[in-house]
């Protein structure tokens, strides 16, 4: 299909500004062997900033980041950090999220849950704190995590799948306490952004500056589940050579909601500011992390209907695993009280225990140079190193006799990255032209295992435990190389005093290569015929124009359209890897498979006044080259699933926000977004035409609506916001559904201004998450989709968590 000519005209929304008065704003695991159940994901869990003349704060580069703000400072709420900012003057829908927003929430709480208050996002997550990745769900316009581009002071972070090849999630990447604004761009990231695969938008986070004064931050968080976190931070205030520096560090624990396990994280963050005469700025930053997480079992509808939302996996029952174990290994009956609502070949509830486990090195070095008033530049070098398990006790492989006699073992996909890159810029103003250009590139080695390890008959394994150096079998393994190269070039044009235009390009190539390592456990060379080989992501031509006009002081239109394209997945169980399949699979489809495309137009406007911001955008999207895992033949030839391009998919929709500051130190913000997301192609696989022409997106809700009521007098300051999400379904044929709902959320806080030494620099902070403690499906799309499910049976949905409390309290020295 040729893209449309045609501007998709509507009226909506970029953000809103909520000042001091509001307040806050995977790869596919499959667990069964189903080559549909690891179809890809697609088009789902795949679819010159000025200030506003209001006491907005424009969005701050990430090299200059938003100051800590001090606890308990005597501020007014008008005076105060804007909460949401938006994009006036900018050529493109984009918002900006404030620390103040992302510290509204429990510490340790994704800063998604934040942005997931802007129009046209919707984030999902089983846990509270929005931060177990496992179930982390980012969809935007249709466009799931894998192909939304993600930066953390301009550094990359990777497609944030749960079996992450090329990245790490900002959890693990900055400390909560530690994050400065977020920006959203939810058409196109600007051209100069370090991703690879951004079709839907990108995401570009920040962290916090050094202080120039000594101090001391502590804080401790309680709660529901037995949470509990403690967080220090320490300022060195400025240095005799000019320097500044923070040190942090964490600990967070907390058991599941339901079910028994842990959520558990260290982490540490350093950063380090040092001026090199008048001109040249050197600027360090290091990450450490160490995550573990047990996991929430996935679920299915009927299950759902015959045993509700708290059913979870029998962790901490052994002896009750080991017979369901013998009694799916034998075909005998399963014991009283399990269910036989199943997918794949066993009960979807009877597994002992599953966890993430990830341990993260990240760390830049960047100098930035201020020549002259006309021409400033910038490089960047970085490095990230990861280690990580998925871990899952399965029944489907015994433990040998002569290893533990176990009717279980551990299965493990084994992760481990080392990526080192480089990006630089200049940027040169002359008469009304500011012209900007850029390089980036990336060496990524990725190794990537699936193992088992043994169990003993007697004795209950651990919670999360790393397995190593023992497994009896290596089913495959693989080293994956992955060479980034991105040059850009842009011009930000004043035309006029009020018309602006931005116009560039970027070019990407991407090579990628795989290499099968040693024999399985039947001693075959290329582990089960997995292929080894090489192939190549590119165009050398993806533009970006967008244009503003300022029709006077309170009002904007701005009109955009961008071209992107995302390279293939580089790993053993990517959604859109070429190496996840035979060797006879993959020389089918090299040299004739082509990356993702995306092309995006979107035309809007902004209002804004000392009182009232809002926006109104309108989009239409055209997605190509769509790529699936598609069975080749008839299926009762046994033949293996490979990567095929199986269609395009077109989006329209609207964003809409608005802010109102009705009364001193109050005020309501309101977003809505109406998304419209079809496939253009039906799918034949194994010789089965599914009729998906015209379906809707899986996991993308037409109607997602947020409403939030804050107060801020500089002293007490709280906020209740509900978020509406529509129904969603799992199926490419639309068959099964998840219903809507509705979840409020209360913040309340209070900041105490006093002379005392104890209880100066002191504020208390307590969040209720689930007010009314609905229950509801948050994640869709766990475990995958699948064309069709009339039984309700597909375990792939995370439940929401009920209500649940947390206290902070703050203290700062």
């Amino acid at each position: 299909m040729t893209r449309s000519k045609k501007l998709f005209l509507s009226t909506c929304l970029t953000t809103v500004m909520i000042s001091g008065a509001t307040a806050n704003a995977a790869t596919t695991r499959t667990k069964s062997q189903s080559a549909t159940h690891s179809a890809s994901q697609a088009a789902t869990k795949s679819a010159a900033k000025t200030a506003t003349p209001t006491s907005t704060v424009a969005a701050r580069p990430a090299t200059a980041p938003a100051p800590a703000p001090v606890p308990g400072k005597a501020v007014t709420a008008r005076n105060q950090e804007a909460i949401m900012v938006l994009g006036a003057g900018a050529a493109r829908e984009t918002q900006t999220v404030s620390r103040t927003a992302i510290s509204q929430y429990v510490p340790g709480t994704s800063p998604f849950k934040a942005l997931s208050k802007l129009p046209g996002v919707m984030f999902t997550s089983s846990d509270p704190l929005g931060s177990y990745e496992w179930s982390q769900q980012i969809i935007i316009r249709g466009f799931d995590q894998s192909r939304l581009g993600f930066t953390m002071d301009g550094v990359p972070l990777g497609n944030l799948a749960y079996g992450n090849d090329n990245g790490l999630s900002i959890g693990r990447a900055l400390q909560t306490e530690n994050n400065g604004a977020a920006t959203l761009s939810q058409g196109a990231g600007s051209v100069g952004v370090a991703a690879a695969n951004n079709l839907g938008g990108a995401l570009e986070f920040t962290s916090i500056a050094p202080t120039d004064k000594f101090g001391v931050d502590v804080s401790g968080t309680i709660g529901s589940a037995s949470t509990w976190r403690t967080f220090m931070r320490v300022n060195s205030g400025l240095l005799p050579g000019g320097g500044k520096f923070f040190v942090s560090y964490d600990y967070q624990d907390a058991n599941k909601w339901k079910g028994d396990g842990i959520q558990r994280q260290q982490q540490a963050n350093a950063k380090f500011v040092q001026p090199l005469g008048d001109h040249v700025k050197l600027t360090l930053f290091g990450d450490w992390s160490l995550r573990q997480e047990n996991d929430y079992q996935d679920l299915s509808l009927a299950t759902i209907k015959q045993y509700g939302y708290r059913v979870d996996n029998i962790t901490g029952n052994y002896p009750l695993a080991k017979q369901i174990g013998y009694a799916y290994q034998n075909n005998t009956p399963y014991p009283a009280g399990i269910g036989t609502t199943n997918y794949g070949s066993a009960p979807d509830f009877e597994y002992y225990n599953a966890a993430g486990l990830r341990q993260d090195a990240m760390g830049y070095g960047r100098f930035d140079f201020d020549i002259n008033s006309r021409l400033k530049a910038y490089a960047t070098v970085y490095g990230h190193t990861n280690s990580g398990e998925g871990v899952w006790v399965t029944p489907y492989t015994p433990t040998p006799e002569a290893l533990g006699g176990s009717p279980l073992s551990v299965r493990t996909t084994e992760y481990g990255i080392h990526r080192e890159g480089f990006m630089g810029g200049v940027t040169y103003k002359i008469g009304t032209h500011t012209i900007e250009g850029g390089f980036w590139f990336e060496n990524n080695d990725f190794e990537q295992a699936r193992r088992f390890y043994p169990l003993a008959l007697d004795t209950t394994p651990g919670s999360t435990h790393w397995y190593k150096g023992n497994s009896f079998d290596t089913a495959w393994q693989a080293a994956f190389n992955t060479k980034t190269y991105q040059v850009h070039l842009q011009d930000n044009w004043q035309v006029t005093p009020a018309l602006k235009l931005n116009y560039g390009f970027r070019s990407l190539i991407v090579d990628s290569s795989a290499r099968q390592l040693g024999s399985n456990s039947m001693g075959v060379i290329g582990n089960d015929g997995y292929p080894s080989g090489s192939i190549q992501s590119s165009n050398g031509f993806l533009p970006q124009i967008g244009a503003n006009y300022r029709v006077n002081r309170h009002n904007e239109i701005f009109a955009d359209f961008s071209r992107n394209m995302s390279a293939f997945d580089n790993s053993q169980t990517g959604a859109t890897s070429p190496f996840a399949t035979t060797i006879a699979g993959y020389n089918a489809i090299k040299g004739k498979i082509r990356p993702e495309m995306a092309y995006s137009e979107e035309i809007g406007y902004r209002y804004h006044d000392s009182n009232i911001q809002a926006s109104v955008t309108g989009y239409y999207v055209e997605f190509e080259n769509r790529l699936a895992s598609i069975t080749q033949g008839v299926g009762i030839q046994g033949n293996a699933a490979v990567l095929a391009n199986v269609g395009n998919v077109t989006t329209r929709g609207v964003d809409v926000a608005f802010n109102y500051r009705f009364a001193m130190n109050w005020s309501i913000y309101a977003s809505y977004a109406f998304n419209d997301s079809k496939y253009d192609n039906n799918m034949t696989t194994g010789g089965i035409t599914y009729y998906t022409k015209g379906k809707d997106v899986v996991a993308m809700p037409r109607n997602l609506a947020n409403v939030q009521l804050g107060y801020d007098d500089g002293t007490i300051w709280g906020n209740v916001n509900m978020q509406f999400q529509d129904k969603r379904t799992y199926t490419y044929l639309n068959d099964s559904w998840v219903p809507a709902n509705d979840i409020f959320n209360l913040n309340l806080g209070y900041r105490v201004h006093s002379d005392n030494f104890f209880l100066r620099g002191l504020d208390a902070q307590i969040n209720v998450s689930n007010l009314f403690d609905k229950h509801y499906v948050a994640t869709v799309g766990s475990n995958g989709f699948v064309f069709s499910d009339p039984s309700h049976t597909f375990a792939t949905l995370q439940a929401g968590s009920p209500r649940m409390v947390f206290f902070t309290l703050r203290k700062h020295f």
